[in-house]
């Protein structure tokens, strides 16, 4: 019939006129969808890509050096089986990398800071950076999955190493290592006088009650 005709030529018109609007919305929902997504995984791999501190970098170094070393040894030696040993070994093979003049005890300028002429004594690794190396190292140790019970970069022959160390490199040096020494003193001469001020005080409120 005529309506009938009517009717589905304008419905036609219609789905044709919506058909591309239906597709430019689910186009741009995709688009959407899709720079959402880019953009959540831009801001996952910036974190992901955030810069170490120098400590960390240092530390991530060291760790994978000492790795090293355990590998080179004949046979290679696993982390698990690492000891404290296999730690001093590590500090002694780092001497022949060192920087500093070590005098040796019949060297002319041994206990000399200031050498006045050049000699044949060795270098070595300072005290200071031993000591800093081992303190990494030991953090290192617990956060790739070591015990803290087990940590061979803690264990008290280390500690006797690098004690004396220090104080071989004291004396070689002539460098004194000079303890802080706590103001006992200075602490009880306040806490007297504020015990002396508080009793001053109560003796005051005293005499104005009575």
């Amino acid at each position: 019939t005529p309506s009938h005709s009517f009717f589905h030529l304008t419905f036609s018109k219609f789905i044709s006129i919506f058909s591309p609007i239906q597709n430019m919305s689910s186009s741009s929902s995709l688009q959407l969808q899709a720079s959402s997504s880019k953009s959540n995984h831009h801001d996952h791999h910036h974190q992901q890509q955030q810069p170490l501190s120098r400590y960390e970098s240092q530390k991530r170094r060291d760790w994978n050096t000492f790795g090293q070393y355990l590998k080179s040894q004949n046979p290679p030696v696993p982390l698990s089986n690492c000891s404290f040993n296999h730690v001093l070994d590590f500090l002694r093979y780092l001497d022949q990398f060192g920087k500093t003049k070590v005098h040796l005890n019949g060297c002319i300028f041994f206990g000399q800071p200031t050498p006045p002429a050049p000699c044949a004594c060795p270098l070595k690794q300072a005290w200071g950076s031993l000591d800093a190396l081992i303190g990494r190292l030991r953090a290192a140790y617990e956060e790739n999955g070591g015990s803290p019970q087990t940590n061979p970069f803690a264990g008290g022959a280390v500690r006797v190493f690098l004690r004396e160390v220090k104080d071989s490199q004291q004396k070689a040096r002539g460098i004194p290592y000079k303890k802080k020494k706590k103001k006992k003193k200075s602490y009880q001469v306040k806490g007297s006088t504020s015990s002396t001020a508080q009793t001053q005080q109560s003796a005051y409120v005293n005499q104005q009650d009575s």
